[in-house]
């Protein structure tokens, strides 16, 4: 998958203190290790502090304190559209879209270490300074660190897909994960979204469909069916790069679906 998420501890909202903890859903992502190649910690050394937030924690490395709020100017030194991508994997997408849209700021959400080195290798290579990196859970960056409608674009591209029954619950495209888009996406602004499992993307169109109030469909028409499993998609968005991961789906068979999103 793209989305590098993990599933570790997942305790039920509760108290420490005075303090809330955020986990309120299993997470969506599954925590690989972190050591790194000597080529990718020379880049996390050199890279890291400039361009990896330093988030406050509540209970693990990877939680959002929710008193913290992005500061975006000061964090970019401009003001800009923000373009942010969950689950960024190696980084080969959004630092390409960087690279050819300077006028746009990019922040790659994104929880294993090694993909978030790769990404800061890819991005001191290509020159980019329009690229940060949070490495946080996806639902705590939404709900409280970024201000409401903020967020330009949103991306979710080939989250996992937990097809095993069981797992569903973990899936991140859901109801109350759509509500959190709505929160920070700005009017008019568009979230993207593409996976290689064909269930999964039937499911992602049942969500967001299901948030009309929201979000519209750029690309309305006969949803999917078994018969007609090619209609009621967006056309392949040529702002996403074609990426090792889609290459090797393809590869597999898997055929990727796109969805485009308008928030109201």
């Amino acid at each position: 998958m793209n989305s590098s998420n993990d599933s570790a501890q997942n305790p039920d909202s509760q108290t420490s203190g005075e303090r809330p903890v955020f986990h309120k859903q299993p997470y969506s992502f599954v925590r690989r290790g972190d050591r790194l190649s000597p080529k990718r910690q020379k880049a996390w050394d050199e890279y890291a502090s400039q361009w990896v937030l330093n988030i406050p924690r509540v209970m693990t490395d990877t939680s959002v304190d929710p008193s913290f709020r992005l500061d975006h100017e000061t964090l970019f030194g401009r003001k800009a559209p923000l373009v942010v991508e969950i689950g960024s994997g190696l980084g080969e997408a959004i630092v390409n879209h960087a690279l050819a849209h300077p006028e746009l700021d990019h922040l790659a959400v994104e929880v294993y270490k090694p993909g978030i080195a790769d990404l800061l290798m890819k991005a001191s290579q290509a020159g980019v300074t329009n690229v940060r990196v949070a490495q946080a859970n996806a639902p705590e960056v939404l709900e409280s660190m970024l201000e409401p409608g903020s967020v330009h674009e949103l991306w979710v591209f080939f989250p996992d897909p937990w097809h095993k029954t069981r797992h569903h619950k973990r899936r991140l495209v859901s109801p109350r994960f759509a509500g959190l888009a709505a929160r920070v996406l700005e009017q008019g602004g568009l979230w993207r979204l593409a996976t290689d499992w064909q269930e999964y993307a039937v499911v992602m169109r049942e969500v967001l469909d299901g948030a009309s109030a929201d979000f519209e469909n750029v690309n309305p028409g006969p949803a999917a069916t078994d018969v007609n499993p090619e209609q009621g998609w967006a056309p392949r968005w040529e702002g996403r790069i074609l990426t090792s991961f889609e290459r090797k789906a393809t590869e597999a068979g898997r055929i990727p679906r796109d969805l485009t999103y308008r928030r109201r």
